[in-house]
């Protein structure tokens, strides 16, 4: 895709690839904070409400379904979860731009647009994980006709939010060197989008990465994370020196957030630290009922949104088809002889479907039949 302007630039990152020596100098000067008895006291606190909360979400139909489905899909990525194993990454990539071959689904996407079927897809998994996570994300992603897509893994060794974010963007430049693109979707799961979101606001990596998709990632921290006393999961609690710095101002980002998140998340405690809010970024959040935090990138509704986000944007990030939530500044152009309404959507029923959703920027609208903003 088109470079679409000016990137998110701070003084540990440079204008090539990613100030590695930077970032190390960033996380040296970062405050640290210690683990005093008023931290305990609010994690214990907050764990209490949270597990309350998970409780009355699960205490539902929906809910039940949901826990069903996640102790289910739980089982199935305990036996793939070694096949992720095997080697550093895996790439889905369709050979040349014939259509004989190509199934009617897989088809209309690449006749419709070409650039948005060929733009690079990257998966991030979360902690203590690995590519396996997205094995139905990746089929249904190439199933409606995305012809590169690209899953990493990262070690499970990795101690700092900040060193991982640097090695995501040498992954990234790899990609927009192999492919020619020079912005790409990337889309992470859990820790997975914690890293991501550092590469892309405080390293850059806007001016290569066109939307990030998370999926139950702890944009506010967990109070899960106080279980073990890493330097890994101190970054990750509430508060930590990496949340306050993620929350700084952001100018002139150009990259798309599209946030999921469930209120049966039983990791990202409470479940709505999942959701993203900064003034300076352009956010979408979307709420899920009923789903774990491991089925999140199986759930249809997910799979069916992701897709046509990615595939109904344009490379300035706008929406160029109605019924599609809009997650840009530009506003649908209406005339007089006709309006442009959006299309209705079809309500579902069960786990997984998108309780409302909400544009961090007050006064943006967004489209979307059976979605309520809140602002």
């Amino acid at each position: 895709m088109r470079n679409a302007g000016a990137h998110c630039r701070q003084g540990a990152a440079t204008r090539g690839s990613v100030n590695i020596v930077a970032v190390e100098r960033c996380t040296a000067l970062a405050p640290q904070k210690g683990r005093s008895g008023a931290d305990e006291d609010q994690a214990r606190t907050g764990f209490r409400a949270t597990t309350w909360d998970i409780a009355r979400s699960l205490l539902t139909p929906t809910g039940l379904t949901g826990a069903a489905l996640e102790a289910s899909w739980c089982g199935l990525h305990l036996g793939l979860y070694p096949l992720g194993l095997l080697g550093a990454r895996a790439t889905d990539r369709r050979a040349g731009y014939g259509l004989g071959h190509l199934p009617p689904t897989q088809r209309g996407l690449l006749v419709q647009d070409v650039e948005a079927a060929e733009t690079p897809i990257l998966l991030i998994h979360g902690l203590i994980d690995n590519r396996s996570i997205f094995t139905i994300l990746r089929r249904g992603l190439r199933h409606r006709g995305f012809g590169r897509l690209e899953t990493i893994n990262y070690s499970i060794l990795t101690g700092d939010i900040r060193t991982a974010a640097a090695n995501l963007g040498a992954e990234v430049e790899r990609l927009v060197r192999e492919t020619g693109y020079e912005r790409i979707h990337v889309i992470g799961h859990s820790m997975g989008g914690t890293i991501a979101r550092y590469y892309v606001t405080r390293l850059g990596g806007d001016r290569h990465v066109h939307t990030l998709v998370t999926l139950g990632t702890p944009h506010a921290g967990t109070y899960s994370a106080y279980g073990i006393a890493t330097r890994l999961t101190r970054q990750l609690r509430p508060g930590s020196s990496l949340m306050q710095e993620m929350d700084q101002p952001v100018k002139d980002c150009q990259t798309r957030f599209i946030v999921y998140w469930s209120d049966l998340d039983q990791v990202v405690m409470p479940p709505r630290n999942a959701a993203m809010h900064h003034e300076d970024l352009n956010v979408h959040n979307i709420e899920l009922h009923g789903v774990g935090h491991m089925s999140l990138p199986i759930t249809s509704s997910v799979v069916r949104g992701i897709s046509d986000a990615l595939a109904h944007l344009d490379t300035s990030g706008a929406t160029v088809t109605p019924g599609v939530s809009e997650i840009s500044t530009r506003r649908p152009v209406e005339t007089r002889s006709r309006r442009s309404r959006p299309a209705a959507v079809r309500p579902t029923a069960g786990a997984g479907r998108p309780a409302h959703s909400h544009a961090s920027r007050a006064g943006r609208p967004d489209a979307g039949g059976s979605q309520t903003v809140v602002d």
